[in-house]
């Protein structure tokens, strides 16, 4: 009996005790590490060598890639995430029609999102090479180009090659769940538009959009997340070459561990600021929605 009354006053605690341990071990002790780790000199054989202070940080703002790569992953984010919304949306509201072979189109959109995203990043690599890239073959044997290309190897021409290998690896899970928003939609509100004469884009623009609002808000925060963090396609494409010409915050981070870990870990720690602000910033904005 004293038992049972000693766990009743716990409450909920034993039972949330595993998950809040696993979060303990597997996310505040890594972020605590890396905070640790941008405050210390560590040698390239990984001793520490003792503290740096803000050394590290001011050692990274002063980098004279650090500017560029930080404007190129906020160009990378916004147009990666507006295009693949903007597509995804087209989509979603083509699958949500009848039509014939609308179960297989639907299937085929999976492949994308099933296969591996550094598998598909190192496909399209292969794609584009510039040796024995399937896409010099053809463009040269139709006349398109005098001859072959350094599709990845040339920035002007990496940067819009990753941003579409980017959309295609972000289209079905942002169509799917927008799609899923759309199939909510009671179809009673569009015969009641229909009766009160509502145009096509007055409907999709006064009935559809903001019940779409919940869904458009998960997808957009999702991609934000996943895009601004992407590390697999621009590895698997240009490796964020030539130098850094092609690195997000995320690849930086990793070609910094290479010649300063304690710079690598602080540019880890803006990178994980940002987020932050992403999250506070979707924080906020649910609460609107929920409000409207």
């Amino acid at each position: 009996m004293r038992t049972g009354r000693g766990l009743a006053r716990l409450g909920p605690l034993p039972w949330i005790a595993p998950a809040v341990v696993l979060i303990l071990f597997v996310v505040l002790w890594p972020v605590y590490e890396m905070v640790h780790t941008s405050f210390l000199r560590i040698s390239a054989s990984g001793f520490v060598r003792g503290t740096a202070g803000f050394a590290k940080y001011t050692k990274l703002f002063q980098e004279p890639d650090f500017a560029s790569v930080m404007v190129w992953t906020v160009i990378w984010t916004i147009a990666v995430v507006v295009l693949t919304m903007l597509i995804s949306l087209a989509l979603a509201q083509l699958f949500n029609q009848n039509f014939p072979g609308r179960r297989l189109t639907r299937w085929a959109l999976i492949a994308p999102w099933a296969a591996s995203v550094l598998m598909t990043s190192i496909g399209f690599r292969w794609m584009l090479d510039r040796t024995a890239g399937v896409l010099n073959t053809v463009m040269v044997d139709l006349h398109l180009i005098n001859g072959p290309k350094d599709w990845l190897g040339d920035p002007g021409t990496a940067k819009p090659w990753m941003v579409a290998i980017a959309v295609f690896v972000s289209l079905p899970f942002t169509t799917y769940t927008i799609l899923a928003g759309l199939q909510t939609v009671p179809g009673e509100v569009y015969e009641a538009a229909k009766v009160d004469g509502t145009s096509t884009w007055q409907t999709y623009r006064l009935i559809t959009l903001p019940l779409l609002r919940p869904s458009l808000l998960v997808a957009l925060v999702i991609n934000l997340i996943n895009v601004f963090n992407s590390f697999p396609v621009i590895w698997g494409t240009t490796k964020g070459g030539p130098d850094s010409a092609t690195a997000t915050t995320t690849v930086y981070a990793y070609q910094l561990m290479d010649t300063d870990i304690g710079e690598s870990a602080a540019m880890s720690v803006v990178n994980f600021a940002l987020i932050v602000v992403m999250v506070l910033a979707f924080l906020k904005v649910s609460r609107w929605n929920e409000e409207s």
